[in-house]
């Protein structure tokens, strides 16, 4: 079994540099460390992380030319987006410094005969499992929020992305971050199943597929550990009958190809009553055929490649069954002819259920059109699904559309007239296969703490 893990260039197929794993030994020695750097980090004050914290995202923020290259040189994000995401973490890091004195303050509940107090303490080291798509954000996001709670971390980074995930670890060590509160894993998919069982580590933390989410899972429910798990989705774009045509193609087109396509809230099916159906699409279809793919490195470029060649492969496999199934491919839809993992902006029509472009998730700048009768029939089909991570609405009738958003729709999120991902003060997360828990919005440091009843006696 090979020690050495290769990260490649997605946009030229290249080799970048290659990674030694860590023993078993090594990995064992590392969870000791992270614990005994708990043992100090605990006693530490909000104030003291706080101003920690607040420098990671200063750091963050000075070194952001190269972490923006390094992420499109590892997983292709076109380079005018990657800057947006460190600018995120910076926001993640001032507001989780900024409100984890209201979040975690102790509260006076009443007590017959004495006085109670509930608080919430931190219980250890937590375990991340995260993946490639947006590499520093992903860390960011449950780091901070376990670090201002008290907690230590580990970080099994997605392989491809393994200099972000040293950048990182730069960056903490930089801001003067104790040792080992922080910590890489440069594992082996088959080692982390040591880091689940290790009695030090007391919860774990997921994003990724939904079939490997079950499996971590299940793995530490079988240690008796909490999990969060942000898992896939295949978020529905409700157009209503009274919705502003050209916003709502605008904002599709923006919310299909972000980050090429691969984010877990990305506007995936769109569910177009049938009153504006032939309008919508006909638009949409025209603008999606303007997007073109090309070199990620290029200011210019508003869609990279995928992050692997499997990725690409899998996702052209979808595409594919849904044709064969029905599915009519309007616009892409075919693998370039060109070096590295590219795919076209492609658009398919006449989307049903039993295609893996209705019940699936199109990892990737691909987008399922799905007429529905009314607005009752949008709103059935957006549901008429295994996951339920976000979705949106397209009407006028702004009042109406929350009301739908808020009562009808099955999903941790919804958008109304517009696209957003994650904001650093709304709690983030999903239902159904999407997964569970709640990152952001100061509900991350709620999720590994012990909310204790003290109970005082008079």
């Amino acid at each position: 079994m090979s020690n050495t893990i290769k990260t490649v260039n997605p946009a030229t197929g290249q080799t970048i540099r290659e990674f030694e794993t860590i023993s078993d030994e090594q990995l064992q020695q590392k969870i000791e460390q992270t614990h005994q750097a708990f043992l100090d980090w605990k006693q530490r004050s909000l104030e003291e992380r706080g101003k920690l914290v607040r420098r990671v995202g200063e750091l963050l923020v000075k070194h952001k030319d190269r972490l923006s290259s390094l992420m499109t040189q590892e997983m292709g994000k076109p380079i005018s987006q990657a800057p947006p995401e460190v600018d995120l973490c910076k926001s993640i890091c001032d507001y989780s410094a900024d409100n984890a004195a209201s979040v975690l303050a102790e509260e006076a509940r009443d007590l017959p005969g004495g006085r109670a107090l509930v608080t919430h303490q931190p219980i250890g080291i937590i375990f991340g499992i995260q993946p490639w798509n947006f590499p520093f954000y992903q860390v960011i996001r449950y780091t901070i929020a376990n670090l201002m709670a008290g907690n230590t971390v580990l970080l099994k980074h997605a392989p491809n992305v393994w200099g972000c995930a040293e950048a990182l670890e730069e960056i903490f060590r930089e801001a003067g971050m104790p040792d080992n509160v922080f910590t890489v894993l440069y594992i082996r998919d088959e080692q982390a199943s040591q880091v689940t069982e290790h009695k030090l580590v007391r919860g774990v933390t997921f994003t990724g597929s939904a079939a490997t989410g079950r499996k971590v899972a299940a793995a530490a429910s079988e240690q008796l550990k909490k999990t969060v798990l942000e898992l896939g989705s295949n978020d529905a774009y409700l157009v209503l009958e009274d919705a502003d045509i050209d916003k709502a193609v605008e904002t599709c087109v923006t919310g299909r190809i972000t980050n090429n396509g691969q984010t877990c809230v990305a506007a995936k099916r769109f569910v177009v009553v049938d009153a504006v159906y032939e309008q919508f699409r006909d638009a949409f279809v025209e603008k999606m055929k303007q997007v073109a793919f090309g070199d990620p490195t290029d200011e210019n470029t508003q869609l990279g490649p995928l992050a692997r060649k499997d990725l690409r492969d899998q996702l052209h496999e979808q595409v594919k069954e849904s044709v064969e199934k029905g599915a009519v491919c309007l616009t892409g839809g075919e693998i370039p002819d060109v070096d590295g993992f590219f795919y076209p902006a492609t658009v398919l029509e006449n989307v049903t259920p039993g295609m893996q472009a209705y019940d699936g998730e199109l990892f990737g700048p691909v987008a399922s059109l799905i007429r529905a009768r009314d607005e009752e029939d949008a709103l059935r089909i957006a549901n008429d699904s295994v996951y339920g991570l976000g979705g949106g609405i397209f009407s006028r009738d702004e009042e109406r559309a929350v009301r739908l958003a808020r009562d009808h729709f099955d999903t941790g999120m919804v958008c109304v007239n517009g696209y957003y991902i994650a904001q650093p003060n709304l709690p983030f997360g999903g239902v159904k296969e999407s997964g569970y828990g709640r990152e952001h919005g100061g509900y991350g440091m709620l999720e590994f703490v012990n909310t204790k009843s003290l109970m005082i006696g008079q």
